[in-house]
């Protein structure tokens, strides 16, 4: 089991998705404009070095943490909350999502990395510097109805200013106001960590 599930937001997903219905109808293409899943770390590999070098943030946090997240944020309604049917519309989500491009993802290490003590025995060893990527950023598309057009943008990173796990769903711009003119894009905001919250802006 990945533990991220244990996280009190992502274990009350589903209720806020099913169980408010003037919140869960905004969940569609119709509304969304993109929804962003971020996963920063403001610490490095350090303790860690040996392990991360072999696998890197897209099999670190990408894959598991941050996937397991965008299921539950766009799966449809489970016949039941029982761990099958959930885990059924979760799978269906995963076999929508289309193969992804190398033009929509961008890789990078951060600063220092080289330097890390453990991170030069490792080039010693194998010859050459590490090319392991510490952050990354992926765009991703879902096959269906509900989700169609709408990019899906995962972000994780070591080495950056803040520590935060956090889930953006932008929606978008109403037509102006003829009392307020243009306004900004709402956001409905799920912080996962530190600091557990949900609002909207």
């Amino acid at each position: 089991m990945d533990h991220y599930l244990a996280k009190t937001l992502v274990l009350n997903l589903l209720t806020l998705r099913f169980a408010n219905r003037e919140l869960g109808h905004l969940f569609h293409c119709h509304h969304v404009a993109n929804v962003r899943i971020t996963f920063k770390e403001a610490i490095g590999v350090q303790g860690r070095a040996g392990y991360f070098d072999g696998y890197g943030i897209i099999r670190d946090i990408m894959q598991n943490h941050l996937m397991q997240v965008l299921t539950l944020v766009a799966m449809e309604a489970p016949a039941t909350l029982e761990a099958e049917d959930v885990r059924d519309e979760k799978v269906k989500v995963l076999k929508q999502i289309r193969p992804i491009s190398p033009r929509d993802c961008v890789i990078g290490q951060y600063e220092g990395y080289q330097t890390d003590p453990d991170i030069q025995k490792i080039n010693l060893k194998q010859g050459y510097a590490s090319r392991c990527p510490t952050f990354a950023v992926a765009v991703l598309y879902l096959d269906n109805e509900r989700w169609s057009g709408v990019p899906f943008i995962m972000k994780a990173g070591k080495g950056l200013e803040v520590q935060q796990t956090i889930v953006r769903i932008q929606f978008k711009k109403a037509p102006p106001s003829s009392l307020f003119g243009e306004q900004p894009q709402n956001e409905l905001v799920i912080r996962i960590q530190p600091n557990e919250a949900i609002y909207y802006k």
